[in-house]
């Protein structure tokens, strides 16, 4: 008796697709954002060790915020009264993947916000972005994790930040004229460090999460992926009332 679901999972396995993790591996030493307390991260620590009488096992506990490591952000993390993370569930968790390639652009300009021309152009190669879509920005800034905060924040010598991504125009035109469900990109904030800078706000943060939509942020392997036709899958813990989870994300693409 065949279950076509069955035989799409022996398909994945056969070779024709990759499986790719789209997350950076987390323990005690891996960067966060400046502005969450010291000590806020204290991973895998032993509250229940073998030789119990009780029960010979390990247990551990782990303290970390909402927003470490690759992390989804629900609206509530920016928008007071904003929908948190059980409002969230199932069909938030898969979608069809489109990856923006502003590479080039950043290897020449550190500050550059990916444009609604760099958009079309995407379109123009790989059809229009589908309804429903997360749209992953590839910088290629997840190179910069092993570096720590200081590293992925780039921090100058005057204590600035200098980081590239997204513009409001070209999240209004995923969002407004495209439909898409979500985005997600490499760096710790959604706004590129310059326009951060000059709004005095994540004013392109406020803007995805002020609309209810989700995104990803601190991505990982986004070069591994095909730029268009892959599927990806975003699981968190199911957690009550948090304005953001650490999140493990599966893309299915093209071998």
């Amino acid at each position: 008796m065949g279950y076509e679901l069955w035989n799409f999972l022996s398909e994945i396995n056969s070779g024709k697709y990759k499986l790719v993790d789209l997350t950076h591996q987390m323990n005690n030493d891996s960067p966060y954002w400046a502005g969450i307390p010291e000590g806020s991260v204290e991973l895998a620590k032993t509250c229940f060790d073998w030789g119990n009488p009780m029960l010979d096992c390990l247990i551990q506990t782990f303290k970390f915020p909402g927003q470490f490591g690759t992390h989804v952000d629900f609206p509530g993390h920016f928008i007071k009264g904003g929908k948190l993370s059980e409002s969230y569930g199932a069909a938030n968790m898969i979608y069809p993947l489109c990856v923006i390639d502003i590479t080039a652009q950043v290897a020449k300009d550190v500050h550059y916000a990916v444009t609604v021309d760099d958009i079309k152009d995407y379109e123009k190669k790989f059809g229009d972005i589908p309804d429903g879509a997360f749209v992953a920005l590839r910088t290629d800034w997840a190179k910069n994790w092993a570096g720590g905060i200081e590293k992925i924040s780039g921090i100058a010598e005057d204590g600035s930040e200098n980081f590239p991504g997204w513009s409001l125009d070209a999240l209004k035109y995923i969002y407004e004229v495209r439909n898409a469900a979500a985005n997600g990109h490499e760096t710790l904030d959604t706004d590129a460090s310059e326009l951060a800078a000059k709004a005095g706000d994540l004013a392109c943060e406020r803007y995805v999460l002020g609309k209810g939509k989700l995104q990803v942020e601190v991505m990982n392997n986004l070069d591994k992926v095909a730029p268009a036709g892959a599927i990806l899958i975003v699981a968190w813990a199911n957690i009550e009332g948090a304005t953001g989870l650490p999140a493990r994300l599966l893309a299915i693409t093209s071998g």
